[in-house]
């Protein structure tokens, strides 16, 4: 009886593999659909809106953004300490994602942090930043990402001001900075 079920397993993993590789899975008809919309804040609405999430080939992105913007954005890298066109601005308005144009910092909540970074101590809502583990470099972090298109921003970290006690460490390359008035 033991070796039917291994056998009945095998051949269900089997079928399934046969399926998703034949296309048969992937059908329009076999699918679930899905808007790809998620709900967002927008500053410039002063509420809640539903958006498109943001999806682009590699080579799309690469077009997009430079080279800096493309490696942080979309490889996850850093830009070096201090260097950052953000990192001491201290005017009035909103820092969008430079992918894709998402509201994700308001200037109100940025403060010196010493980092060399832009660092806020929220998002302009959780909705509009995501998180998720990584442990790159034999460190485990927490990266921030665009929640819209999925873009690298920098990382959280817990030795921020009140209050949130959050500190995001933000590259500047991922931000574009849409000034407001006071």
């Amino acid at each position: 009886m033991k070796t039917i079920k291994i056998l009945a397993l095998i051949a269900g993993v089997f079928g399934l593999f046969w399926l998703t590789s034949s296309g048969m899975a992937g059908s329009d008809e076999m699918m679930p659909k899905t808007t790809g919309k998620i709900k967002v804040y927008s500053v410039e609405e002063g509420g809640y809106i539903h958006s498109d999430r943001v999806t682009k080939s590699e080579a799309d992105w690469k077009r997009l953004l430079t080279d800096e913007q493309y490696h942080i954005l979309r490889q996850q890298g850093t830009e070096r300490a201090f260097t950052g066109k953000y990192w001491d601005n201290k005017k009035h308005g909103v820092y969008r994602c430079a992918g894709c144009g998402l509201d994700l910092y308001h200037s109100d909540t940025k403060y010196k942090s010493g980092t060399g970074w832009p660092s806020y101590y929220q998002a302009v809502a959780e909705e509009n930043v995501s998180t998720q583990a990584d442990n790159s470099f034999f460190m485990t972090r927490n990266e921030l990402i665009c929640s819209r298109c999925g873009g690298h921003l920098g990382h959280v970290f817990d030795d921020g001001p009140a209050p949130t006690g959050k500190r995001h460490c933000i590259n500047s390359e991922s931000l574009i900075f849409h000034e407001l008035p006071e």
